[in-house]
């Protein structure tokens, strides 16, 4: 099976329009905007004429209320035009009731209003810098986002709340350049989350998480997407910084919400949405399964020497397994789907309630959700019940407190079936006796049913508890504030199992408990001091982290009976325990200072000490500094570009760490069988030295450059951000192999150095604005790629820097390169074929030339990685309908993003047995071009056939429609908004299997991506 390709050619003419349709409406609506300028029209009135409608009004600032001179009013695709007094009055001479006048005034977006019956007319203009007068968090604190030096992205929320799903992670799939955010085909999962590509080789790699200023090593899946209000990325060096040894590898900032002063307000959302596979891939029935059978005994079911005419002597149901045959020998007449027994159309059910409100002395929020997720497997199940309590209040003047906390429950309760052996079973056999009980070995094997699992009985839940108490002192030199905050989390994991068919079908039940903890005390002292046009802000910090955990597991196996399952382990024969406990510690400095001046020219600077348990005693400390500047150099006097609205221009350069696992550094000791007394004796456990120590082992550091150029054109219609970074990693944490006279096979050490470079864009239009619609997209592009600049030195004395080829790594290549043997179409009948190789096995290239197949004709045949990333969104707003669609796309080019991908059979026992998916274009001499081998016996290589991953995805659409009026009035509601929409509605792809992304293909342990269309409803009272 496989999906359609888009070709390139329609990818480009799909992005093309937008584009151009973008830069048309901009370069019009730069040209309208400079009316007034080219007219040099003196502030006052137009000159009327009798026939002539008299508009007067005033245009005021949206944020300041306060009056704007100097603003052109004129009548769309007329001549008349006005310009506003010094108190932002205007007055406009029209034709008729149906004339547009068009605002327009440089720094603001342009504004267009239908005149009909009014004679006043009153306009509020909105910046065109808005966005840049957002606040951003950036780790200790928040900017405006003018005023940011480093590499910061706010995600965008807004316009994929109304997306099915659990997982807020899912939400930034393709919408921030640099972040890279996978698939998910589990319910309740998380997917894949990295920024900025691979970093290290052996250090840590996951992306910090901070939630409300404390660190998070929580599931996501904890965390209730509806209570968050902003999502920001922290990307380069010099914006990681403040983190230290823990952001080599980006971070993420999460806030959530807070009330907000006024009256009020009690929201409610629900949404129901199904989910389906997104692509129709099913085991064989009974036809094509037995035709497959037939197929592997090619040599018999056909003539020679070509073997394409059938043999009227073949007996195929004698090579039919038995478990497949009534006691006649005949063929079980069924087609049972196994699939279709184990699978179902998933579904998610999501409500949400919150109330929140404030003063200028308190504000809160309180919310709660029942969320369940029913995967399209049979007890792929995820039940989550949150609640949440914020509430801030100004103590005194001098004095803030609050409390920013969450619990939440989630039960995944129930065992699926094995979905791999599903696939494998064949569609003659059935799962239940003549009696309706369930077989246990429908093949007569050890495979064993898949559906016994349903036998199981299953407790999995884990409770989440976080809580952040902080407090904010103004001290009494002006401009000098204290904040001390105190975060918690704390995790209990339980799961309880029991089943009568487990432990070789004697039974088995066990009780599992992890329990986790871990706090976060920061105390943060910040300065700030405006001289004129100088301001300053300095940010000083000490805080320290730890964390807890502690893991039990009772189980007994060997169960006459299972009555009260694994709450009465003691029934059972064997009994087991295993118990284990881990502390790791951390501590941190940090001081950084911004300076600002005027808003033209921003510096910040950054030195972070990093302390950690993990470390070796020589070096358990670790310094990382950074530098970034930033100029905005479109208020220099000397730039008069019109059309230019905002040019800023950014550098940083800095140093993050990574830290190694704990106890990395020093010898670990094991326990083992030691010691047997005797024959027959009883056997000692002793304990034994399983690794070497390490004392000097040390922090990997990232050394990054970054620079950055911020852009808004044409009057706010035109805007973006490009990036580019270069980063070095050096004194990689790797394990190095060792000779084993030393009793050890290998040794955590420093080595080598990893280069990553990329660049990063985001583009965003305002296409259409007038009243009545409006129609904007957000392009987003991202390309990194990496390389192996050192590893072991030179081993073998000749100058060069050795590879790893044992390990994938080599000397100026990405980290994810493939070396293998590279395949050549599949050697048919009749053809000469080298020994070991057979008729349906692929061909491989000798690419040493010397006639023979070995270890020594592996070449690198490209990269795993992928080329570039892109998005797309279109959000269409037409009265009170927002209509918006988002394509995301992953891209390798010829070489990049590959992974294996072979069907293959081999004629043995397993696979005349086995079922297999459908539709796999396997070879046979009557189909000399099928792609997959097939073959009577095994090849003595049997190298994978690596294939394109590439794919543009449908991946959202949603439609949603606010109501106004008299029914809101009336019904007293503040909103209600109802919305559909849709994820993952299609793929375009060369890859076959289940999904790209996901990097499964045809084989019977992968698992599809979900498809789904929700409808759902949010309401404000």
């Amino acid at each position: 099976m496989r999906y359609r390709i888009l070709p390139k050619r329609i990818i480009v003419i799909t992005f093309l329009p937008v584009m151009i349709l973008a830069i048309f409406t901009t370069a019009n609506a730069s040209n309208n905007g400079m009316a007034a300028v080219e007219l040099n029209i003196k502030p006052g009135f137009a000159v009327l004429s009798p026939a002539d409608i008299s508009i007067t009004g005033k245009v005021t600032d949206e944020k300041t209320k306060s009056p704007i001179p100097g603003v052109s009013v004129k009548v769309k695709n007329g001549a008349t035009t006005a310009v506003t007094d010094e108190n932002g009055v205007y007055k406009i001479s029209v034709p008729d009731a149906q004339t547009v006048l068009v605002f327009s005034y440089i720094g603001y977006d342009v504004q267009e209003v239908t005149v009909g019956n009014l004679k006043n007319i009153n306009v509020v203009l909105k910046s065109a810098q808005a966005n840049l007068d957002e606040v951003v968090v950036v780790g200790y604190g928040t900017q405006k986002k003018a005023d940011v030096t480093g590499s910061v992205v706010r995600a965008n929320l807004d316009d994929f709340r109304n997306a099915p799903t659990t997982n807020v992670a899912n939400l930034l799939q393709g919408t921030v350049p640099g972040l890279n955010v996978g698939q998910v085909n589990r319910a309740g999962a998380t997917p894949g989350i990295s920024i900025r590509g691979q970093n290290t080789l052996g250090g840590n790699q996951n992306v910090l998480i901070i939630l409300d200023g404390v660190q998070y090593n929580g599931s996501l899946t904890s965390i209730n997407p509806d209570d968050i209000a902003s999502i920001d990325i922290l990307k380069d060096a010099s914006a990681t910084a403040v983190y230290g040894a823990q952001a080599a590898n980006g971070v993420i900032l999460i806030t959530s919400r807070k009330g907000a002063i006024g009256r009020t307000r009690i929201s409610f959302s629900t949404q129901y949405a199904t989910q389906k596979p997104n692509i129709d891939l099913k085991p064989m029935a009974r036809d094509e399964y037995l035709d497959h059978i037939k197929y592997l005994y090619y040599d018999e079911a056909f003539l020679a020497p070509d073997f394409t005419r059938p043999n009227p002597a073949f007996n195929l149901v004698s090579k039919v397994d038995a478990s497949m045959k009534d006691a006649q020998g005949n063929l079980l007449p069924n087609d049972f789907s196994w699939y279709d027994e184990a699978t179902k159309t998933g579904s998610i059910v999501d409500n949400q309630l919150s109330v929140s409100g404030g003063t200028d002395k308190i504000n809160y929020l309180l919310s709660g959700s029942l969320t369940r997720n029913s995967g399209f497997i049979n007890n792929d199940v995820f039940k989550r019940k949150t609640i949440r309590a914020n509430i801030e209040t100004k103590a005194t003047d001098w004095l803030t407190i609050g409390l920013q906390s969450f619990g939440t429950f989630v039960n995944e309760d129930g065992v699926e079936p094995n979905f791999v052996d599903i696939n494998l079973m064949s569609p003659l056999i059935l799962p239940w006796d003549n009696n309706g009980n369930f077989k246990i070995n429908p093949f007569n094997t050890n495979v064993v049913n898949p559906l016994l699992n349903y036998q199981a009985k299953d407790y999995d839940r884990h409770n989440y508890f976080f809580a952040n108490v902080y407090g904010n002192v103004q001290l009494p030199v002006k401009g000098l504030s204290y904040k001390i905050s105190f975060g918690n989390n704390y995790r209990l994991d339980f799961k309880n199992i029991s089943n009568m068919y487990d432990a070789n079908l004697t039974g088995q039940a066990s009780k599992e408990n992890t329990t986790y903890y871990d706090y976060t005390f920061d105390n943060l002292l910040t300065y700030n001091k405006a001289v004129g046009k100088h301001s300053f802000t300095g940010t000083l910090l000490y805080g320290a982290i730890e964390r807890d955990n502690s893991y039990t597991r009772a189980y007994s196996t060997g169960f006459s009976r299972l009555t009260l399952g694994y709450d009465n382990l003691q029934q059972g024969t064997n009994r087991f325990a295993i118990s284990n406990a881990w502390k790791e510690t951390l501590n941190y400095q940090m001081f950084r200072l911004n300076y600002n001046y005027d808003s033209k020219y921003l510096f910040t600077g950054t030195v972070r000490r990093d302390g950690f348990s993990g470390f070796a005693e020589n070096n358990k400390y670790g310094i990382f500094p950074s530098i970034s500047a930033g100029w905005d150099i479109s208020k220099e006097p000397f730039f008069k570009v019109s059309w230019v609205d905002i040019l800023k221009f950014r550098v940083g350069y800095g140093v993050a760490g990574n830290q190694t696992t704990r106890y990395s550094s020093l010898a670990n000791v094991g326990v083992s069988a030691s010691y047997v007394f005797g024959d027959g004796g009883s056997t000692q456990f002793g304990q034994q030295v399983n690794s070497l120590s390490n004392p000097d082992l040390k922090w990997e550091r990232t050394t990054g450059a970054n620079l950055g150029l911020e852009f808004t054109l044409f009057k706010n219609r035109l805007s973006g951000v490009i990036d580019y970074y270069d980063t070095k990693t050096t004194d990689l944490l790797y394990s190095v192999n060792i000779p084993v006279i030393t009793g050890f096979g290998n040794i955590l050490t420093n080595i080598g150095q990893l280069n990553n470079k990329g660049i990063e864009l985001s583009l965003n239009s305002k296409n259409i604005n007038s009243n009545e619609f409006k129609w904007t997209s957000s392009l987003n592009f991202a390309r990194n790629i990496n390389k192996v600049v050192k590893l072991l030195g030179d081993l073998n004395g000749d100058g060069v820097e050795d590879d790893l080829p044992q390990s994938g790594l080599f000397i100026g290549r990405p980290t994810a390169v493939i070396y293998d043997y590279q395949v050549n179409g599949i050697w048919q009948v009749g053809e000469k074929i080298p020994t070991g190789y057979s008729p349906g096995t692929y061909r491989i290239v000798d690419q040493n030339g010397d006639g023979v197949i070995n270890a020594s004709d592996r070449a690198v045949l490209g990269s795993s990685a992928p080329a570039y990333r892109i998005s797309l969104l279109n959000n269409f707003q037409y009265r009170n309908f927002t209509l918006s669609i988002f394509l995301n796309s992953v891209q390798g080019g010829d070489k990049s993003y590959l992974a294996g991908n072979t069907a293959r059979l081999i004629r043995d026992d397993n696979s005349i047995r086995n079922n297999y998916l459908s539709g796999i274009d396997f070879w046979s001499p009557d189909h000399p071009n099928g792609k997959y081998p097939r073959s009577i016996v095994s090849a003595t290589l049997n190298p994978p056939l690596f294939q394109n991953r590439s794919f543009v995805r449908l991946q959202d659409v949603s439609l949603s429609y606010k109501f106004s009026g008299k029914l809101i009035e009336h019904m007293k509601l503040q909103n209600l908004n109802v919305f559909v929409s849709g994820s993952n509605l299609a793929t375009w792809t060369k890859w076959d299997g289940w999904d790209p992304e996901t990097n499964q293909g045809l084989t019977n342990d992968g698992r599809p991506v979900f498809k789904g269309y929700s409808l759902g409803l949010n309401v404000t009272f």
